[in-house]
């Protein structure tokens, strides 16, 4: 396991927590929000002046061509919102750098990155699902089309270890999935991070 260093492991774990759920018998690759809002100068998302933000892109490319070399299913979960925001609910009140999901944006900060691409080719192998909010899970068909493909475990990766990885691990958690969260494939947070450490502690196993 990952060390995630944090000064209340142990009186986290001498209370109970940070247990192993351990993986199942049928995993998925679920990458959440890989777009190029977090990859590109200018966007109000832009990360890739960390070096674990650029990290993450060869190590996200090396899981995606295992999963469909292993022909194992993957998920892609993906952001879209009306031109007037007006699904974006309370989030938007929130976050006001969404508007670069918002349909008919210019910008394009939502296109695919390079190389972490859906291939159509694969069929129900490989699947789309749009989200509006942090979870893939909130208000999708995300469990469904997990449970059509008889999936037991989903090894999570994008962007955002306290927002979107952690919101979706935790409501696959409480769906009767596996969430195993895959260390080097973390944005924003550093390793000695809250959200990995509270991901360990109570959501997920990290991988």
């Amino acid at each position: 396991m990952p060390n995630v260093d944090h000064t209340a492991t142990a009186s986290y774990a001498s209370s109970g927590f940070s247990n192993r759920m351990s993986w199942g018998s049928r995993p998925a690759l679920l990458l959440i929000d890989v777009c190029c809002a977090y990859w590109t100068p200018g966007s109000p998302l832009d990360c890739s002046s960390n070096p674990a933000a650029v990290a993450a892109l060869p190590s996200m490319r090396r899981l995606l061509a295992a999963a469909r070399q292993a022909g194992i299913p993957v998920v892609w979960t993906a952001i879209r919102y009306k031109k007037d925001m007006s699904d974006a609910g309370l989030f938007w009140l929130k976050s006001k750098n969404l508007d670069v999901w918002k349909e008919g944006d210019e910008r394009g900060f939502d296109a695919w990155v390079e190389g972490l691409v859906p291939d159509d080719g694969r069929g129900d192998r490989e699947t789309v699902v749009w989200k509006k909010m942090p979870s893939g899970f909130f208000g999708t068909e995300l469990a469904e089309v997990l449970r059509e493909r008889g999936v037991d475990t989903v090894v999570c990766c994008g962007v955002s270890t306290s927002g979107c990885v952690r919101a979706t691990a935790l409501d696959a958690m409480q769906s009767g999935f596996r969430p195993m969260v895959s260390a080097p494939v973390f944005l924003y947070e550093l390793r000695k991070s809250l959200g990995k450490f509270g991901i360990r502690i109570g959501d997920a196993d990290i991988v």
